[in-house]
């Protein structure tokens, strides 16, 4: 894909990975709409600030509006309340489904014709190594991953014929603010940009980013036992 000849919009464009993102495709000629709850906090030069919310679809309809000419949409903006499932507050957890499986979801559903329509082009879907393995004490940010991992693989198929290639990205501990608490080894935002934008690319359908999610990958033919050792 001639990401020069792209114009992408990225969610949650404002800072952190988001914003890593938004500078790489930036830096490989693609126009690029940087998306944010609020537009003003936006500072990366040659991005154009766009209002919003993907967890409100006034404002997802109103972007679509604003735009017309994407062929890249990049589904990073996200949430992480901490929440376990068994002691969090619901709403928490409602929040976690909200942000990264119904707000993704909705997302795709207003742009995918807005691509479509422009002759086909990629979405790119941020998961997570998380995806694979629950940590109890994340586990309503886990389940809203696996959510969204599900959701990917079906939207690749259904979205196929259109010429939309839906990739997703599995990824650990990025040096974010999100996980600024996180005592592990966290990789750079702007290196995992770059392999995330990489694969957009190439056409890729699953970018694994580190050695956390091929980890988790191959964890997953092993079973429950492969998983989840600690269980007796």
């Amino acid at each position: 894909m001639d990401l020069s000849a792209s114009t992408a919009l990225v969610t949650g464009a404002n800072r952190g990975f988001g914003r890593a993102l938004a500078a790489e495709l930036l830096s490989r000629g693609a126009t690029v709409y940087a998306g944010a709850r609020n537009p003003d906090q936006v500072d990366l030069p040659g991005a154009k600030p766009i209002a919003l919310d993907i967890t409100d679809p006034a404002s997802v309809a109103a972007a679509v509006r604003a735009t017309g000419d994407v062929t890249v949409l990049v589904n990073n903006a996200g949430s992480s309340t901490g929440g376990d499932l068994l002691t969090a507050d619901l709403d928490d957890v409602r929040l976690e489904m909200d942000t990264h499986y119904f707000g993704t979801l909705s997302v795709t559903r207003a742009f995918a014709p807005q691509i479509a329509a422009n002759g086909g082009g990629a979405i790119l879907n941020v998961l997570s190594a998380l995806s694979w393995v629950s940590f109890p004490e994340l586990g309503a940010y886990c389940a809203a991953k696996s959510a969204e991992w599900s959701l990917t693989n079906a939207l690749r198929v259904q979205l196929a014929d259109q010429g939309i290639r839906v990739a997703g990205l599995h990824v650990g501990y990025m040096d974010t603010d999100m996980v600024r608490a996180v005592e592990a080894p966290k990789s750079d935002p702007a290196d995992i940009a770059r392999i995330a934008v990489d694969g957009i690319a190439a056409g890729a359908y699953e970018i694994l980013a580190d050695d956390s999610s091929r980890g988790a990958q191959a964890a997953l033919a092993g079973g429950v036992s492969a998983l989840y050792p600690q269980l007796p």
